[in-house]
């Protein structure tokens, strides 16, 4: 996982690739295959603006392979297929979500002061 994301981050000049970083790997039993689960730092613009960035890391998979089996010594070097790790956006999500109910609780304990001068 370290090793693919320094090569993501420092061999891949594709643009459409701009601060990706990895955030989870899963690989089959068999090591045939990698899912690689990516999110961007500063999070994505829109649908179409993940899925050309995906389109990115897809096109730069066969490259990606060869770099990093000559990094780590593995028998079979597994086929790399790239998703959006789309948590990281529900955690911003749920966190908003908690904030919001948190202050709603405090305003119903703490009525406005205004209002109950009599």
């Amino acid at each position: 996982m370290r090793e693919l994301a320094l090569l993501i981050q420092h061999d891949l000049a594709d643009p459409r690739v701009s601060m990706v970083t990895v955030s989870h790997v899963d690989v089959t039993s068999d090591l045939k295959y990698a899912r690689i689960y990516v999110t961007r730092l500063s999070g994505f613009d829109s649908e179409e603006a993940a899925k050309e960035c995906l389109a990115g890391l897809n096109n730069a998979a066969g490259f990606l392979r060869r770099a990093l089996a000559k990094r780590v010594k593995l028998r079979i070097m597994p086929e790399l297929q790239f998703r959006y790790d789309t948590t990281l956006e529900h955690g911003f999500y749920m966190d908003e979500l908690i904030s919001k109910a948190n202050a709603d609780i405090k305003d119903e304990q703490d009525p406005d002061p205004e209002t109950d001068k009599d």
